[in-house]
This record gives structure tokens, C-alpha cells and sequence, in this order.
């Protein structure tokens, strides 16, 4: 009877690991897939500043996941973690509508061509656009595995820090329990005019972030640059897109 519960224990063990195995992001085959032709060159260029197949490793995305990319933009993302979950993942594009203004019309008509282009130019099935504002996802509660939440933190928080906890909450409910989200976001140091900057001095971030209920898992200076002095706007030709950014994983409980 003993070695028969050992035995058991033992496949267990087996299985166990082997599903861990099969659910781990593959960062070689991913490489691959941000290589191939049908890739905008000019992401390919952003490739070695942002890191990314090194970025979801951290973040521990995994295959099949649903993923929620915030505020998608046009693309650049999308199309990596579209990649990176596979054709049993969901990949939801998030932009926030049109508005008023006619500039800001322009530009989100254009991002919105760019993340066509993407999607048409990767074959990518498994994206579904979501032209809805954050506060009306339209998502289920408890429905997404992982949302990726890259350099727009700090807008929210520059308009005023209850706008990004109340953004992160409604983040939160869309959530299952044990999901993951990625923060990646500009730093800035407390004190300067970071809404001018477009930046967010990590501790504010890390504030918002358990007010609004979630645990902060781990960091990383992956992205780190001590070059960058907190002192241009992250838009300034000087920096060529290189700022000091921080990267946090955050689990719901």
C-alpha cells in the first residue's frame, strides 16, 4: 500500500510539473515570432529599449491566458502578447473612443489604423478590439487572466491620483482572483512637475496600486536607465525614447 501511494505521489509530481512546463511562456519561440517579416520594422527598432520577451518572462504570462492590453494604442503590444499566448489565448485591444476634440480624433483615428495594420499584417486571430472607455470595459468580472498596463499609469495619476486608483479598481473587477497585472511606467521623482514630464515617481505608482487592492508581487530594474535624470520630458528627442522606467507585477488576491 505504501509503495502504491508513493507511486501515486510520484506521477502526481510528474504531472504537475509537466503542466507547468507546458503552460510556460516559450521566450525562444517568441523571439522568433517578433522576427518574422510580416513585423513592423519600426517595432522591431523599439525591440531592444523595451525588452519585451524578457518583460512577460517577469511578468509570468503564460499561454492561453486572456489578456487585456490597456489601452493598446497602436499595437506595439498587442501584437507581441497576441504572439505570446497563442491561438488558445484572447489578446483584448483596449482604446478608449473618440471624443470632442478634433485633434485628439486625428490621432486616435491613426492609432487606430496602425493597430489594424498590426492585426491584419500578423494574422492575428486572437485579438479582439475594444474601443470602450476603461470605466465600461463591457468584460465580465473575474474573466481576464492578465492585463498589461504600459506608460499610462502616470496620465491617469497626473490628472488627479483617485482617477488612477478608481482606473486600477475597475482593472481589479475585470480580474480573476490570483491575476496578474504589469505596470511599466516612467519614473519621476517626487517634487518636479511630472504631469509636465509625463512621469510617476515609483512609490506614488506603488500607493495607488494597494489603495485600489492589489499586492505588490515583485519589481524590476529591467527597464532601468541611470542615464535618464528625471528631469526631460519623456518625449524629448534627447532621451530617443530611452527613459528610466520601472516594472512592477501586481496579483490580485
Amino acid at each position: 500500500m505504501r509503495k502504491y501511494h508513493y507511486l501515486l505521489t510520484m506521477l502526481l509530481t510528474v504531472c504537475v510539473a509537466a503542466n507547468c512546463a507546458a503552460q510556460a511562456l516559450d521566450a525562444q519561440a517568441l523571439e522568433n515570432a517578433l522576427r518574422a517579416p510580416g513585423r513592423d520594422v519600426s517595432d522591431r527598432i523599439r525591440d531592444p529599449q523595451r525588452k519585451p520577451v524578457q518583460t512577460l518572462e517577469f511578468l509570468q504570462l503564460q499561454p492561453g491566458m486572456v489578456v487585456l492590453d490597456l489601452y493598446a494604442a497602436g499595437g506595439y503590444y498587442t501584437y507581441i502578447l497576441a504572439k505570446a499566448v497563442g491561438p488558445e489565448g484572447l489578446v483584448y485591444a483596449q482604446n478608449s473612443p473618440s471624443g470632442l476634440n478634433l485633434e485628439e480624433d486625428r490621432g486616435e483615428r491613426t492609432r487606430s489604423a496602425a493597430l489594424e495594420a498590426r492585426i491584419v499584417a500578423g494574422q492575428l486571430d486572437n485579438v479582439q478590439r475594444l474601443e470602450r472607455p476603461v470605466g465600461d470595459l463591457g468584460l465580465a468580472n473575474g474573466s481576464v487572466d492578465f492585463v498589461l498596463i504600459s506608460q499610462i499609469l502616470h496620465d491617469y495619476f497626473n490628472s488627479h491620483p483617485q482617477r488612477a486608483i478608481g482606473m486600477l479598481r475597475n482593472i481589479y473587477s475585470v480580474l480573476k482572483p490570483g491575476g496578474v497585472v504589469g505596470i511599466i511606467d516612467h519614473q519621476g521623482d517626487v517634487g518636479r512637475d511630472n504631469r509636465r514630464l509625463h512621469r510617476l515617481p515609483k512609490e506614488a505608482a506603488i500607493q495607488v496600486i494597494e489603495e485600489a487592492g492589489f499586492v505588490l508581487e515583485a519589481q524590476s530594474d529591467l527597464l532601468a536607465n541611470s542615464q535618464d535624470r528625471h528631469m526631460r520630458s519623456i518625449f524629448d528627442p534627447m532621451l530617443n525614447r530611452s527613459s528610466d522606467q520601472y516594472l512592477l507585477r501586481l496579483r490580485k488576491p
